[in-house]
């Protein structure tokens, strides 16, 4: 059997492949679906300082080979998460990772401290790249120097694995991963969506409320495979790669351009049980292969 393990940042996981924040609820909607004991984590949904309603409807449109979301980070925040949800989710046998976003400095460190406090919790997930909040996110996640403040106020009060998302809407993706390694950052996750729109061409008016918003899926694989890629090469820190994951064969693009794990994110729409398939895909090919360690493909693209 091939050894499908890695370890990022000190942090053993099972196997490489994990769920995508805001694609799979806080993980105990799929238990229906699939073992979640076979994940190498789950990244939960995005928590706030306070209570957030979200954007207006309609806030979500499929795209040719893909799907925009304005939901605006909708949840109940900290206070409900770790008094209601983090009780019903933290015996699971996985990683469970949270989301922290906000709209201040002051607010990532708030939410950053009250979940440093779960026991179960080994990391966050550094949200500074969300395309469909007026304040903060991709403010935070666009100019370098900002991207290096709120990582380092947050890693002066977060004592476990800092993981930080990074947005694809920049010039430099290298300039903003250096920025956050400057921060503190443990780990790297890439890429958010990128900012898109959809006009109903009948109505002469857009069809998300937004106007804007965030794309996802197959349409944007490329541009995350070549932005993981060049920040491998740029920085020492582990990276997880996202964005338009669809199958095996996807996630192993990922491993090779120098990703050590990967998210599936807008395929759990599609199929709920696709991260299964996944790991099961991962494994078949190191088989073929006979490759021995999903870490031998981590950054092994020949480019000679």
């Amino acid at each position: 059997m091939p050894d499908l393990s890695v370890n990022i940042a000190g942090l053993h996981f099972k196997n490489p492949v994990s769920t995508a924040s805001g694609t799979f609820g806080y993980g105990d909607e799929f238990r229906d679906f699939i073992d979640l004991a076979r994940l190498g984590a789950v990244f939960v949904k995005a928590v706030t300082g306070k209570n957030r309603e979200g954007n207006a409807y309609p806030r979500m449109a499929e795209t040719s080979s893909g799907m925009l979301n304005s939901v605006g980070l909708q949840n109940k925040g900290v206070d409900h998460f770790c008094r209601d949800i983090y009780p019903r989710i933290r015996n699971f046998d996985t990683h469970i990772i949270v989301n922290v976003s906000g709209s201040t400095v002051e607010e990532y460190v708030e939410v950053a401290q009250r979940i440093n406090e779960l026991e179960k919790i080994p990391a966050i997930e550094l949200n500074i790249s969300c395309p469909n909040v007026k304040l903060g996110g991709m403010a935070f996640g666009t100019i370098p120097s900002m991207a290096t403040e709120v990582t380092a106020a947050v890693r002066k009060v977060y004592k476990k694995i800092l993981m930080v998302k990074l947005s694809p809407n920049v010039t430099s993706i290298t300039d903003l991963a250096k920025a956050v390694v400057d921060g503190g950052a443990d780990v790297i996750t890439m890429i958010n969506t990128l900012l898109g729109m959809a006009i109903d061409a009948e109505r002469r008016q857009p069809v998300l409320s937004t106007i804007t918003g965030g794309l996802s899926g197959p349409a944007i694989k490329p541009v995350a495979l070549r932005m993981v890629w060049q920040v491998h090469n740029a920085v020492k820190i582990p990276i997880i790669g996202l964005g338009g994951i669809m199958n095996a064969a996807d996630a192993i693009e990922f491993l090779l351009a120098g990703a050590s794990a990967i998210q599936v994110g807008t395929a759990n729409f599609i199929d709920p049980c696709v991260s299964i398939k996944i790991i099961d895909g991962i494994e078949d090919y190191m088989n073929r292969h006979k490759i021995e360690s999903v870490a031998l493909l981590i950054g092994a693209l020949r480019t000679e």
